[in-house]
């Protein structure tokens, strides 16, 4: 093994937040194909929400990589919990569009007056994807109220 493999580590983005709606709410808004192109602002093709469903998003392209994001739905518990990988990149980039095997969990617990969503978007191996653990990191921090947005809305 490479002095370089044995220094990479995994990092996972953690992002909480409490709602005032119900998990029926945030859960449509999560797994609603028109409402999640909404939230998420990329497009999406092929998504549904059940269990062994690929789907993909369409993101900036870098150097070799055509920035499609593949998925595959990997769990389905409604109004508790959604899970599905999320992989892309090119061996050949290095940094943005380096090659991305990882998993995003949406995880909807009660909590008085609301309703707690967790994002948890996990396998980041770092160095390798230091790029996209701070551009997804940061983004998730963007996206995650508006889950909540959309959700009050519906």
């Amino acid at each position: 093994m490479s002095k370089a493999a044995l220094k990479s580590r995994t990092q996972d983005i953690v992002v909480e937040k409490v709602f005032a709606h119900p998990p029926e709410k945030l859960w449509k808004a999560l797994t609603t194909f028109e409402l999640m192109s909404r939230w998420l602002r990329m497009p999406t093709t092929g998504f549904a929400p059940v269990k062994g469903n690929r789907f993909t998003y369409q993101t900036t392209p870098a150097g070799k990589w055509d920035g499609v994001i593949h998925c595959e739905v990997l769990e389905v518990k409604p109004n508790e919990r959604f899970s599905y990988s999320w992989k892309g990149g090119r061996e050949s980039n290095v940094g943005y569009g380096a090659p991305l095997d990882t998993v995003v969990t949406f995880t909807l617990a009660t909590v008085g007056g609301g309703t707690r969503l967790s994002l948890v978007h996990s396998g980041f191996v770092l160095p390798r994807n230091e790029s996209a653990f701070k551009g997804m990191g940061d983004g998730w921090q963007k996206v995650v109220p508006t889950i909540g947005d959309i959700a009050g809305g519906e």
